[in-house]
């Protein structure tokens, strides 16, 4: 045990050293070596609502030597720090940058559906305070955003238009239809007017870039390019009838239009839609596209790129608060109020004799599998019908549904071997750990929380030092405001039902010998937490990508997105619990705590209504 605890210690410093590491790292490549200073910002709104963003201001811009502007958005279901490509590119090159979190993300103030429309969900609001600094310069303001912050752009172009002097002169929709119709008579026209406008459509988009023919099929994302919706847009609203030559995707062309001279350009990434906010390809056209229309300040080739450090900074960060939470954890087991809680010597895997523990042991880990994938279509539709206005997430409703009925599946799996298994090759529930008495799980809530709170607390000091968190693609933990924990306590007992009892299935009953090596049982039971999740992740994109069409057709291809986190949150549960479980002996404790971080994170990155 002297040894565990030397470890933990060890450990726990080195997991502070990462996200040190990780907040340096990140901060000095987001400030382009202190050349660029980033604001974290809140203001009330003309909507009267409250606003935040990250303000980026380069030291070359000035009130004498005013650069162009750009306000850039995260999609739905994301935050402000989803665009760290964009705001790290842009600014480098000399532009004053406005990365949004939209109403209802991230540290915005939620509102009601029906208000989202009227001031781009809260883009047109920073456009109107990116043209009040003095450093800026209103005649080159540029909006861009990735799928919903795309649309915000269009909605805010919809307001734009109506100004006496209007502020946009320039728009790239990332992962968004442009507007190609008019609501009115359903005439093509060119909504945009004389400003430079670019579409990136990825070929194997989710959402967006088809076009209903007349037997009532789409065409597929991948041909976009060839239909009237894209070469109007290419020909500036024109109607197809009105041009007989075809244009191509990655050219810019230009027109004259109201006495301004305009362009429009289409990049066909073969890409999916989240891979669009987190491709070096959209980052090098939006460069291009952003030097051309606007003119880059300090110009630098497109190609020369440095956000890439920036997400391998913040994925340290990311491996260290892991590190963190479980080295942490252990470290505390050797403190006097908590010792009572650790095993006197480290557990081991038990051995299976017959054929039925055998046949239990996998058939329990296959049927879960396949459960769990199956339930996860399954709920979509029916959550989205049945949420209460108690839930104000809709993402997180769903994925806590989801989770609790996989434990609850996973508790009447164990009772069923319990009761098929003959006595004399039970183990008692208190020599594997089951059975717990209420002043140590008392100790084990108490723990629970003091580590989640010790943990998160690493986050919000990168914040305040450093203005970063810690992530991985779609994956991130950020600070957050005090409302989101009263979101969580709404949602925690979800989360408490799923990683609880998945705890108990993978540490009391799960932990036997497989091969040699005790980790092998550890890599099995880890592979088939996920296992399922999986299957239905390379099905739905691997028919995407053969035949242009997503196979789990039937429900919103948004649940295929949403699976990339928890390919990577599924297999964690299972090794996190396992490392807190062998010097424990207590399945409580790690699913405790991994059902507290993963409630945060999901309430603190998705979209809140009210």
């Amino acid at each position: 045990m002297k040894k565990t605890k030397s470890r933990a210690k060890l450990l726990t410093l080195i997991a502070v050293l990462l996200c040190v590491i990780s907040g340096i790292g990140a901060s000095f490549v987001q400030t382009s070596g202190a050349q660029v200073e980033v604001k974290d910002m809140r203001w009330e709104t003309p909507s009267g609502k409250m606003m935040s963003a990250l303000l980026y201001v380069p030291k070359s811009a000035t009130e004498n030597n005013q650069a162009p502007g750009i306000v850039t958005s995260h999609g739905w279901y994301n935050n402000r720090e989803m665009q760290d490509l964009n705001f790290v590119e842009y600014s480098r090159r000399g532009y004053v940058v406005m990365s949004i979190d939209m109403y209802g993300h991230g540290n915005s103030e939620a509102v009601k559906p029906t208000e989202w429309e009227q001031r781009g969900t809260g883009m047109y609001d920073a456009v109107e305070l990116m043209a009040d600094l003095p450093y800026v310069n209103t005649e080159n303001i540029g909006i861009t955003g990735h799928s919903n912050g795309a649309r915000a752009a269009n909605w805010s172009i919809d307001v734009d238009n109506q100004k006496e002097n209007p502020l946009i002169s320039s728009v790239l929709l990332v992962g968004h239809d442009a507007d190609y119709t008019n609501p009115q008579n359903e005439n093509y026209y060119n909504k945009y007017g004389g400003r430079d406008v670019g579409i990136v459509a990825a070929q194997y988009d989710e959402f967006f870039f088809r076009t209903q023919q007349e037997d009532g099929s789409f065409t597929k994302p991948r041909n976009y390019i060839n239909t009237d919706n894209a070469q109007s847009f290419l020909h500036f609203g024109a109607s197809p009838t009105d041009y007989t030559d075809e244009r191509e995707s990655y050219t810019m062309y230009e027109q004259e239009i109201q006495g301004t001279e305009a362009s429009r350009v289409i990049y066909n990434p073969a890409q999916t839609h989240p891979w669009n906010h987190f491709s070096g390809h959209v980052v090098y056209n939006s460069l291009n596209f952003f030097e051309s229309s606007l003119g880059a300040p300090d110009p630098i080739h497109s190609g020369n790129q440095i956000w890439q450090w920036k997400a391998l900074f913040n994925f340290i960060g990311l491996v260290g608060f892991v590190m963190f939470l479980v080295s942490f954890c252990k470290l505390l087991l050797f403190t006097k109020l908590f010792s009572s809680l650790r095993a006197s010597s480290p557990s081991q895997p038990s051995i299976l004799i017959s054929n039925q523990q055998k046949a239990w042991f996998w058939g329990g880990l296959f049927v879960s599998a396949v459960f769990s994938g199956l339930s996860y279509l399954w709920l979509f539709n029916w959550t989205t019908a049945i949420r209460p206005s108690f839930f104000p997430q809709s993402y997180t409703f769903y994925v806590g549904m989801w989770a609790a009925i996989n434990g609850l599946f996973a508790i009447g799996v164990i009772l069923l071997s319990r009761i098929v298994t003959p006595k004399e090759e039970r183990s008692s529930l208190k020599d594997i750990g089951v059975t717990i008495q209420p002043k140590s799980l008392g100790k084990t809530i108490l723990l629970a929380l003091i580590v989640c709170v010790a943990t998160y607390s690493l986050v919000f000091l990168s914040d305040y030092l450093f203005k970063t968190d810690y992530r991985l693609w779609v994956l991130g933990v950020k600070s957050f405001t005090p409302d989101k924990l009263v979101i969580a306590l709404k949602y925690l007992p979800f989360f408490i039902l799923f990683f609880v009892a998945n705890s108990i299935a993978i540490n009391c009953f799960n932990y036997v010998w497989i091969g040699k090596k005790e980790w092998i049982n550890t890599l099995f039971v880890a592979l088939f937490n996920v296992l399922g999740v999986l299957v239905i992740f390379v099905i739905q994109y691997s028919t995407f990508f053969i035949t242009g069409e997503v196979f789990f057709s039937n429900v919103s291809a948004i649940v295929g997105i949403w699976l990339t986190t928890f390919l990577v949150i599924l297999p964690g549960a299972a090794i996190v619990s396992r490392k807190i479980f062998r010097v424990t002996l207590n399945p409580y404790l790690g699913g405790l705590i991994y059902a507290i971080m993963v409630t945060v994170i999901s309430v603190t990155n998705t979209l809140t209504q009210i």
